[in-house]
């Protein structure tokens, strides 16, 4: 692959382990020459993520707890000591309580619904405030994944690409969301009839599969990228072209 991104620093929110569709996007961006910071949260995911940040050249990793203001602080004291400056931040993170996934709506908690929220859409807002004095002049790229956790913090989470995008572009940094198709990760274990979402999409896809998480992390190559200079506020989808069938 050419080193179109040799030189260049970026940020990755969301490796959890190999199967982490921000994993796909870490490997996109370091085969295109990016140095990296890969993120964890707690000790218990420490080693794995030390683990992965050791087989991409000069990447590092750190904590983060992105419900935690020191921590998000601290992540980006270190990130400037180290780099100096920023040119990508990635974000792929979202959680809500399993409990919120199933039933009907109206019985959403205010606790699941506060924390859907802030993990899946706020933290975008606070993490970019941070970025933004390392991206600065550097045309910098932010990229979110717009994982279907709770439809509510997915609206939320597109509607704050769009405010950043308004907010940054004359900055020079571009903001984008990439909708993934369904995929294997830790996260959709605990979905329940995951492998029946599959089926369905790859029954009914215009290319008539499944995505990859190599299709993923290309697409984040290409909104960090200078080829999708022209791009901001939009919502990729790489679904095999499921979002236009209606059904």
């Amino acid at each position: 692959m050419q080193r179109i991104l040799e030189g260049k620093t970026g940020l990755v929110l969301g490796v959890a382990n190999k199967r982490s569709i921000a994993w796909s996007c870490a490997q996109s961006l370091a085969g295109a020459g990016m140095r990296l910071a890969l993120t964890y949260q707690g000790e218990r995911m420490e080693k794995g993520v030390r683990e992965l940040a050791a087989e991409l050249p000069g990447s590092i990793a750190l904590p983060c707890d992105v419900a935690q203001d020191e921590s998000l602080d601290a992540l980006f004291a270190a990130v400037e000591k180290e780099f100096k400056g920023l040119d990508a931040l990635v974000h792929a993170i979202a959680f809500a309580k399993r409990e919120e996934l199933t039933g009907d709506f109206f019985n959403t908690s205010k606790e699941g619904w506060t924390i859907a929220q802030e993990i899946s859409a706020f933290s975008l807002v606070a993490l970019t405030r941070r970025a933004l004095p390392l991206m600065e002049g550097r045309s910098g790229s932010i990229v979110t994944m717009n994982y279907n956790v709770m439809g509510v913090a997915k609206a939320a989470l597109e509607a704050s690409v769009r405010y950043l995008a308004n907010d940054l572009g004359p900055r020079g940094i571009r903001v984008n969301a990439i909708s993934a198709g369904p995929l294997r990760t830790l996260s959709s274990a605990g979905i329940a009839g995951f492998t029946e979402i599959l089926d369905h999409v790859a029954a009914r896809a215009p290319l008539r599969r499944n995505i990859t998480a190599e299709e993923v992390g290309d697409t984040c190559l290409f909104l960090a990228s200078p080829m999708s200079r022209g791009i901001t506020g939009s919502v990729i989808h790489v679904d095999a072209g499921y979002h236009v069938m209606g059904v």
